[in-house]
This record gives C-alpha cells, sequence and structure tokens, in this order.
C-alpha cells in the first residue's frame, strides 16, 4: 500500500541523545532502541472515519519518535498497518449503502493527505491488512500447527490458555479481560469458546461479507493476529517498539503479543510499550460512537493552519488525557505566528540578534524530547527563544528539565565557517525535531 510524500527533514549537527519512553508494561523510563537500528509498529487506522484529532494526536507521537531517533543517528524501520477489511468498517458501508472497498480506500486516502498536511514522516511501510492475507494466513498457520486455534461454527480462536504469560502486557484480571473484551469488539459470551476471552483468529465467511480463500476455510482474519503477523513480518520476531492508543492495551496489545509468542517464540514481540491518551471534546472521549469526532480535514478547510494544529496537540503530553477546545487551537496559532515573526526578527538581525545561541536552543529541545516525547517542554524552549528575539533583552531562563538557555555574547564579526546562521539553525531544529515549518 503507498504512503504518503513526507517532508524534507533539514539536517542538523551532531546528534542527539538517546530517547527514553515510558514502557507501558513496567512504568519505567527505558530507552526505545536496542541498537543502531530502531524498529517500530504502530496501530493504525481502521479506515471507515479518518482522520479524527485522537488519530493525528496518537500518531504525532510517534513522528515525535521517529524524528528523535533519526535525530539520535538510529536507522529506523517504521511499520503501520491499515485494517482494511473488519467489521466496523463493513457496517459503515452497509448503513451508508456504500461498497466497503470503495469507503475504505476514500478514507484512506483523506488519512494520507492529513499526514502529509500535519508533516507527520511516512512510515517505512504501510501495510494493509487485504494486502497482507497471505503473510497473516501463514501466521495462523503456525498457531493451528502449535495447537493453539480452536474450531467454533467454522470459526477459528485462539486459546489463550496455550501461553502462560498472557496477561503480562496489561497486567489485567480475568474478569477486567473479560468486560474490556466485551466493550472493545470481543464477544466473551459466545457459547462453545474454551475461554471468554480467547480471540478470533480468522472468521469463516458470512453471506454478503467479503471472504478469501484459505486452510481454514473461506473467510477474513481477525484483528489481532493481523497486527502480530504484519509486524513481525516486516520488523522481525523481536522489535523495539509497539506503540498505540492507551485503548489498545487491551486486548488488542496483549492478544497480538500472545499469539507472537505461541507462534514465533517466548520472547517475540515487542521490548517496549508506548501508549497515547485519549482526546476529549468538552468533557467525554472523542469517539465515532459519541458522533463527537472533530476532523482534522475539517479543520484544514475551515482554514487552519496545520501548523498550528500541529502546535496545539503537542502542546500536551502524550500519554495523558486530554480536551481538544476551539481555544486551544486559537492558542497554537497565536504561538505559531509569535514562533514565525521571530525567526523572520532574527533572521533580518542577523547573529547579534539577542538569544540567538542556536545551540543552546538546539540542545534544549533535543533533551526535552529525549525524556519521554516531553513536546510542551519543548515548545516552551522555543517559547523562550522567541520571547528573547521579540522583546530584545533576554533574561537568564531555563528550559524544562533544567538546560539553560542564556543569551548569546555578540560576536564581533561573522566567522569564517559554513556552519548555517543561528536564526537558520533554529528553524532547522523546530522543523527536523517538532516537525513545524516557520
Amino acid at each position: 500500500m503507498d504512503s504518503w510524500r513526507g517532508a524534507n527533514v533539514p539536517e542538523l549537527p551532531g546528534h542527539g541523545p538517546e530517547t527514553f519512553i515510558t514502557d507501558t508494561v513496567t512504568g519505567e523510563l527505558v530507552a526505545a532502541a536496542a541498537g543502531p537500528v530502531a524498529t517500530l509498529y504502530a496501530c493504525g487506522i481502521t479506515p471507515y472515519d479518518a482522520t479524527h484529532i485522537g488519530h493525528a494526536a496518537t500518531f504525532l507521537a510517534w513522528d515525535l519518535l521517529v524524528r528523535a531517533w533519526r535525530d539520535a543517528g538510529h536507522q529506523v524501520t517504521y511499520v503501520q498497518n491499515v485494517t482494511d477489511v473488519d467489521d466496523p468498517l463493513l457496517e459503515r458501508a452497509a448503513r451508508d449503502g456504500e461498497d466497503w472497498r470503495e469507503l475504505a480506500d476514500r478514507e484512506i486516502a483523506r488519512y494520507r493527505a492529513d499526514m502529509a498536511a500535519l508533516r507527520v514522516l511516512p512510515p517505512t511501510r504501510l501495510v494493509g491488512a487485504v494486502e497482507a492475507l497471505g503473510i497473516i494466513e501463514r501466521f495462523a498457520g503456525r498457531l493451528a500447527d502449535r495447537g493453539a486455534l480452536y474450531e467454533v461454527d467454522g470459526d477459528q480462536y485462539f486459546s489463550r490458555a496455550c501461553d502462560d504469560r498472557f496477561g503480562s502486557v496489561s497486567g489485567l484480571d480475568p474478569a477486567t479481560m473479560a468486560v474490556l473484551f466485551a466493550e472493545r469488539g470481543g464477544d466473551p459470551g459466545r457459547p462453545g469458546k474454551k475461554d471468554p476471552v480467547d480471540p478470533l483468529v480468522w472468521l469463516a465467511a458470512r453471506p454478503g461479507e467479503p471472504a478469501w480463500a484459505a486452510r481454514f476455510g473461506l473467510g477474513r482474519p481477525g484483528w489481532h493476529v493481523e497486527c502480530a503477523a504484519i509486524a513481525t513480518e516486516y520488523l522481525g520476531t523481536v522489535f523495539d517498539v509497539q506503540a498505540g492508543g492507551i485503548d489498545l492495551v487491551f486486548p488488542h496489545h496483549e492478544m497480538s503479543a500472545s499469539q507472537a509468542r505461541v507462534a514465533l517464540a517466548p520472547d517475540a514481540f515487542a521490548r517496549r510499550y508506548a501508549h497515547a491518551g485519549m482526546v476529549r471534546l468538552d468533557g467525554e472521549k472523542m469517539s465515532k460512537s459519541l458522533g463527537n469526532l472533530v476532523f482534522v480535514s475539517r479543520l484544514l478547510a475551515a482554514g487552519a493552519d496545520p501548523m498550528a494544529v500541529r502546535l496545539a496537540i503537542l502542546a500536551h503530553p502524550y500519554r495523558h488525557d486530554w480536551d481538544w477546545t476551539a481555544a486551544g487551537l486559537s492558542a497554537a496559532a497565536a504561538r505559531l505566528a509569535r514562533w514565525r515573526a521571530a525567526m523572520q526578527a532574527a533572521t533580518a538581525s542577523g547573529p547579534t540578534v539577542p538569544w540567538s545561541d542556536a545551540d543552546t536552543v538546539l540542545a534544549a529541545l533535543r533533551e526535552r524530547l529525549a525524556d519521554d516525547l516531553d513536546a510542551p517542554g519543548a515548545l516552551a524552549v522555543v517559547d523562550r527563544w522567541a520571547e528573547g528575539v521579540l522583546g530584545g533583552a533576554p533574561a537568564a531562563s531555563a528550559a524544562p528539565g533544567g538546560t539553560p538557555l542564556q543569551a548569546a555574547s555578540p560576536a564581533p564579526s561573522p566567522a569564517p565557517s559554513p556552519a548555517p546562521s543561528p536564526a537558520r539553525l533554529v528553524r532547522d531544529a523546530v522543523d527536523a525535531l517538532l516537525g513545524i515549518a516557520l
């Protein structure tokens, strides 16, 4: 599946520090990558309603991770799936009297356009479930060969009893698992299942629904096995980070990891788990079922600057739940205007402009992103720089996290060096690390 065209990322001098993230499983701040090649799998969209602010906030978080990894010198392999056949998609198509493939294609195209507008770097591979059916079938076949599948009325289920580490991702008790499983698309009460939270691996063909031939008969794959198969096919048995919204911890990430361990190896799947918080609107969770979604494409069509939308999202810690508001977008637009005014002033004034110590700004930005992708702290670094430029007489201050931001000493004459001007370096740093075009 085609991805989207990525924006050019300026090259920065030197390298940033290793990026640390909060691992959902342990709650500890840990190095996100284990080696020179950093690997990331992010669960993508089910294309029947894209792209809302919740989607955008989640994928912007992983965009920061990819940018920080690249800046630290890692080669990055990033895989993202698209669940382009599943119950919610088919139900929406039936409701609207539309061909499910046309619905999926339209929403995928909208998603690509929104990600490009927000300057989210594209994944190395964007993989649809339909195009990956052969990969998914082979993976499911490994589960069957290990005796981990059983049949209920033609459907194939994974037996969680085959994995003695089931529950290690979420840490939930069985009763809580059953409740969440029912709320999030599972079928804990289906007669014939060995365990209420056993997940569906292969759904036998239903009248009027798409189906494909496989060793299990005509049908289509379940959601959890889709991601387990795609992630390990393209990233290997073990990879660095599994990422997604916090609502995916259970059942999705629990189920995918469990199936990978049984199919491949006891240590299979992600070393770390990163999860983004939920976005609310007027205090309520933003969701399709409530009909209170704010769509990126509609914001842009109404005249919002995509960089202001990006800044409005980055103003919130990625792991926290937060509220989208019109006031927040207005504040982001004002911040963007101030940054651009400061950049214009700094560029016009040359290296003698106060607070033009771009090296200090760059170091502070790198420090903030390395500390669990602290976007609000990084924005504060640029705020202080802009305040110094526009105010003309900066006072000693510090970025969040303790990095000093001191006014630069005026240089008596430009250094005979090919290095960029201080203003250019700040602009490139904001672009490369935060994805904001000034």
